[in-house]
């Protein structure tokens, strides 16, 4: 069995600093990263997401880390094909005259810029790295992205652009699964070195690089399709998927467990809880 990390998607967005889950005592953003690595060991930067950070902010966050922690960060989505904000990209990369209320994407900046953009990225991870507490870089790309040539190629050119850090693989439209294809695309993401981020009730589990990475998300609700999640608790569900986690494990080297539910902390929590009634080679601790 591979080790198995469990965490959440983000450590403190405005939800999980709403549901009551830090101590009132824990007020900054350092106290409440120091107090989230006494429960888990890994975590999802999703900020990078939304901005690039500088790399004073991410060595500040291994500062706040023990070691053994990990953090699985997301690309800059302006690289990934989302559309973003000129507020967004640092300010000496903004084109001049660009409409402020109009997304821009990435077909709009001249390649010099997104050159820069990938160079800032990997400068923001140096600090992680240097410290031991780099996992993967989560390429989350837009749900609308379909199947195709074209598409294929933007997925393996963003894989590159990651080396030498590991990549992780985020596909959401349904065509990258459908029937035989399924395979194709596991094959493409194994054949480049990429991990796939298994989306829960999206996809299926499998292992196309290290780390393994699993991403467990509310279901839809019946009655409602994929449009809208069911937040209620589900305990037989935690369990299924301790059990889908642990037949996971067998093919892996390390397993990633990213929980981004209404409740991740307590989910995660009860997580750890059920994979460690049966052990794995992993440093789970129960809380």
């Amino acid at each position: 069995m591979g080790v198995v990390r469990v965490g959440t998607a983000s450590w403190a967005n405005r939800r999980q600093l709403a549901s009551g889950w830090y101590p009132r005592s824990v007020r900054t953003p350092a106290g409440r990263l120091a107090h989230y690595a006494s429960r888990f060991d890994l975590v999802e930067a999703d900020t990078g997401h939304y901005a690039i950070p500088a790399p004073e902010i991410t060595a500040a966050w291994a500062a706040a880390t023990p070691p053994g922690f990990t953090f699985d960060v997301k690309a800059f989505g302006l690289l990934t094909g989302h559309p973003t904000s000129l507020a967004a990209l640092p300010a000496d990369l903004r084109p001049a005259g660009a409409d402020l209320t109009t997304p821009l994407r990435r077909g709009d900046l001249p390649i010099e810029a997104v050159e820069e953009l990938w160079l800032r990225l990997h400068q923001a991870l140096d600090p992680l790295e240097d410290a031991g507490r780099l996992g993967a870089v989560l390429l989350s790309f837009p749900g609308w992205l379909a199947y195709g040539p074209a598409a294929r190629r933007r997925v393996l050119d963003t894989i590159e652009r990651c080396a030498p850090r590991p990549p992780a693989v985020e596909l959401r439209h349904p065509s990258w699964f459908e029937g035989a294809r399924a395979a194709e695309t596991l094959l493409m993401l194994h054949d480049a070195g990429a991990a796939l981020v298994c989306v829960s009730d999206v996809h299926g589990l499998a292992v196309t690089a290290e780390p393994a990475i699993v991403r467990l998300e509310d279901p839809a609700k019946p009655e409602h399709g994929a449009g809208e999640r069911d937040e209620r608790p589900d305990e037989p569900r935690l369990a299924d998927w301790a059990a889908r986690l642990r037949h996971l494990a067998a093919d892996a080297d390390e397993l990633h467990l990213l929980v981004d539910t209404r409740n991740a902390h307590r989910d995660a929590e009860r997580l750890v809880e059920l994979l460690a009634e049966r052990p794995l080679r992993s440093g789970l601790r129960a809380v």
